[in-house]
């Protein structure tokens, strides 16, 4: 089969293994063997994985062509309006028998192989889970000239998979990380932001991060944030913040951000 679309390859794509996912979230606050159980496991499910942070980690490095998230949707409904609202696919996976993995490792591999071979564009493989059976398909996406990113959590990470990625992330970094950076060391997280201001604040503040961690170092070229702030929020416009353009409500965020000259751009940072 031929490559059906060809681009500068740029374009990122994520799998979720979100069972894998989900159980160690579930036994990082709950104890070791918690999600395993048979009680547990078979049974709608607390929702408990930060999606918007994983989102928007995929963001950062590229606009996201293909977000698909496997798993058995019977039991994880109850993330249906985070992953919906962060246009995630779901793939649905029943398991063959009551004990049985759903078999989203296989599914995921055999999605991710196709795509690379029909889709030129593609220029980033997100894998978020923490399997070793990752392993094989890792090989085709590096042999494909493709950059491979790896997640999971840190106790239920397979160590051999992480080293096969090009970079691995560990989600409860990736999480703390977040947290600290919307909110501030020393304040408390709250998720209802209510005025137009904040809302431009905060989605800033995400962007530059993102853009900050991707480079790193924590000047950002001003040019890469707009583009950074549409792919975190696809309908942001200036004009709903109270601001005629995009320039115009960055010199309104001093206390958010600070500025300076550079070679060919003006350059951003968080203050």
């Amino acid at each position: 089969m031929g490559v059906e679309d060809t681009g500068n390859g740029n374009s990122v794509v994520m799998y979720w293994d979100f069972e894998n996912l989900h159980a160690g979230v579930l036994e990082s606050k709950y104890g070791e063997g918690a999600y395993a159980k048979q009680d547990n496991r078979f049974k709608p499910q607390e929702p408990l994985v930060d999606v918007q942070a994983l989102v928007e980690l995929g963001a950062s490095f590229g606009p996201v062509a293909i977000n698909r998230a496997y798993g058995n949707w019977q039991y994880f409904g109850r993330y249906r309006d985070a992953l919906l609202q962060n246009a995630v696919e779901l793939i649905q996976l029943f398991p063959p028998g009551a004990s049985a993995k759903n078999g989203a490792d296989i599914k995921l591999c055999l999605d991710a192989a196709e795509d690379i071979g029909r889709f030129g564009h593609i220029g980033t493989v997100i894998i978020i889970g923490g399997d070793s059976d990752y392993m094989p398909v890792a090989q085709k996406i590096k042999a494909a000239g493709r950059t491979l990113i790896g997640i999971g959590n840190r106790k239920n990470t397979n160590k051999h998979w992480a080293k096969s990625c090009h970079e691995f992330r560990y989600y409860e970094s990736l999480v703390e990380q977040e947290a600290s950076t919307v909110t501030g060391p020393d304040e408390t997280p709250n998720p209802v932001v209510e005025t137009p201001a904040n809302q431009a604040a905060d989605l800033l503040r995400r962007a530059v991060h993102l853009l900050a961690e991707s480079k790193g170092e924590p000047w950002v070229n001003k040019a890469t944030v707009l583009p950074m702030v549409k792919r975190l929020d696809p309908t942001f416009d200036p004009k709903d913040h109270g601001h005629a353009s995009f320039a115009e409500l960055l010199k309104s965020m001093d206390a958010v951000i600070e500025l300076k000259k550079g070679e060919t751009d003006h350059k951003i940072r968080l203050r």
